[in-house]
């Protein structure tokens, strides 16, 4: 599983062997026993992998083509499935999206939207500290002049 994996990461980011060795300070020849399944790299090789690549350790060592559709997918990111628009704009946010981001009802939430990008929701608090955080810093750099 993992030899399949690391091959797949390693082609999806458009890295030569070489490239990964010396991103994480191995020898090339290391990475191509692991992509060949000849050796399976330590658990401080699985970590420095696993931050190039940017996914989660579990998924690294334990993803299997065969267990999931979607494919090896970026650390944090996620897929909640399609919702549709209500009569009056109203969309109902998937459970496990709920769960994961701690959406409750009452909260306040923020919608971003960039036309090129799309829309973002956020949780209306974590907006308002960051905020906060520039205006403090602003009000910090006055008082120094």
């Amino acid at each position: 599983m993992i030899s399949m994996n690391l091959k797949e990461l390693r082609e999806r980011h458009k890295y030569t062997q070489e490239e990964v060795a010396e991103k994480i300070g191995v020898s090339r020849q290391a990475v191509a026993k692991w992509e060949s399944g000849k050796t399976v790299p330590d658990i401080n090789n699985c970590i420095a992998l696993a931050e190039l690549y940017e996914v989660e350790l579990d998924a690294l060592v334990g993803y299997s083509k065969d267990d999931e559709k979607i494919g090896l997918k970026p650390k944090g990111k996620h897929i909640f499935g399609m919702v549709k628009v209500g009569e009056r704009g109203q969309i109902v946010i998937p459970k496990k999206a709920r769960d994961i981001f701690k959406i409750c009802p009452g909260d306040s939430l923020l919608i971003l939207g960039d036309e090129s990008q799309g829309i973002g929701i956020m949780k209306s608090e974590g907006f308002l500290q960051f905020a906060q955080e520039i205006f403090d810093a602003y009000e910090y750099q006055e008082e120094d002049k």
